[in-house]
C-alpha cells in the first residue's frame, strides 16, 4: 500500500479487514453505506491529499444533505480508519484533527400511531383462532409494544404463562440471508414484558405442540414490507389511518402515556436504554399531558381561595 492509493480503497480494506465478522451485520452495513458515500462524494482523493482542509470539505459535501448527527456517524467510521492509516505510517497527520459536524436542520418527524378506538378497530379485525399467522403478531406487537426484530425472535418458551410475562432476551435477524437469532439492541432491551390475560389465553393455546426454542412466526426469509402491507389492508379494512408495523410500538407506548403510565415504566417496557430517549420520541405527547396538568393545577389552586 502506498500513499497513492484513493482514500475510498484504503477505507473498504479497513473495513473489510477490521470490522467485518467484528460487529453485527446492521452495524457492518452502516460501514458500507459509508464506504458508498466516500466512493461517491470523493473517487479520486488519494491518502496523499488528505489534509485537514480536503477531509473538511468532504464533510461539508456530505453535510449537505445530511443532518447533523449523520454527519457525526459519517465522520466516526472515517476518522477510526484514518487513526489506523496514522499509525502505520500511511499518512504523515491527523487530517480529521479539530473538524467541524455541520449539517441539515434536524427535521422532527411526528411519530405515526392509533387512537385507543382506532386500535380497538383494528384489532377486531384480526383472526386469533387456529394456527400461527400475522395476526397474532399484530396483536403481539400491539400488545407489548415489541420490536420488528423482537417479535419475530420470541419462542414459546419465553412465555410465562403461570406469572404472565414474556421475556425478551433475543432478536431475529430477518435483513441476513441466512436469518438466526441475534442479541437485542442494547443491554436494556432484555426485559420481562407483564401481559394482559387476553394475550395469556391467545398464546397459551397457539404454542401448544410448538418446539419450545423455535421462533413463532419465522417460516423461511422474513421481509418486513411483507408484513407491513399486510397490516396496511387491515387498517383500511378498519377504517383506520395506516400505520407500519413499527407504528404499532409507537400507538402501545402513546395509550400508555395518555392512560397516565410513567416514563420511567414505559421506557422499560419498550426496552430503551434511557428515558431520555422516550421523552425525545414521544415529546409532543407528554408535552399535551402537561397541559393538561397545568390546567388541572390551576383549577386544584383557585379551588383554594
Amino acid at each position: 500500500m502506498n500513499n497513492t492509493q484513493r482514500f475510498y480503497q484504503y477505507f473498504s480494506q479497513w473495513m473489510e479487514l477490521y470490522k467485518l465478522g467484528a460487529v453485527r451485520s446492521v452495524t457492518y452495513k452502516k460501514y458500507e453505506m459509508t464506504a458508498k458515500q466516500l466512493t461517491k462524494l470523493a473517487p479520486e482523493l488519494k491518502m496523499s491529499e488528505l489534509t485537514r482542509l480536503s477531509y473538511q470539505q468532504l464533510l461539508n459535501d456530505y453535510a449537505e444533505t445530511h443532518e447533523r448527527q449523520t454527519t457525526m456517524d459519517f465522520h466516526r467510521h472515517l476518522k477510526s480508519s484514518l487513526l489506523d492509516a496514522l499509525e502505520e505510517g500511511l499518512i504523515s497527520r491527523d487530517p480529521t484533527r479539530k473538524a467541524i459536524i455541520k449539517g441539515t436542520p434536524h427535521q422532527q418527524h411526528k411519530i405515526k400511531y392509533l387512537h385507543q378506538y382506532e386500535l380497538q378497530a383494528l384489532l377486531n379485525e384480526l383472526h386469533l383462532e387456529g394456527e400461527v399467522n400475522w395476526d397474532y403478531f399484530i396483536s403481539l406487537i400491539a400488545k407489548t409494544g415489541l420490536r420488528f426484530a423482537e417479535a419475530l425472535g420470541v419462542t414459546p418458551e419465553d412465555f410465562d404463562f403461570a406469572h404472565q410475562t414474556l421475556t425478551v432476551n433475543k432478536t431475529w435477524d430477518y435483513k441476513s440471508s441466512e436469518g438466526g437469532f441475534a442479541p437485542t439492541k442494547n443491554d436494556s432491551s432484555v426485559r420481562k414484558i407483564p401481559l394482559d390475560w387476553q394475550s395469556v389465553i391467545q398464546f397459551s393455546q397457539l404454542t401448544k405442540g410448538l418446539p419450545e426454542d423455535k421462533p413463532i412466526f419465522v417460516n423461511g426469509k422474513i421481509y418486513n414490507d411483507t408484513v407491513n402491507h399486510y397490516l396496511e389492508r387491515l387498517c383500511k379494512r378498519a377504517q383506520v389511518p395506516v400505520i407500519s408495523v413499527h407504528g404499532l410500538r409507537h400507538t402501545h407506548a402513546s395509550l400508555l402515556l395518555y392512560a397516565g403510565v410513567s416514563i420511567a415504566s414505559v421506557a422499560r417496557r419498550l426496552g430503551h436504554s434511557n428515558m431520555t430517549t422516550t421523552q425525545q420520541t414521544y415529546l409532543h405527547i407528554i408535552q399535551e399531558l402537561e397541559n393538561q396538568d397545568n390546567d388541572k393545577v390551576m383549577k386544584h389552586l383557585a379551588s383554594l381561595i
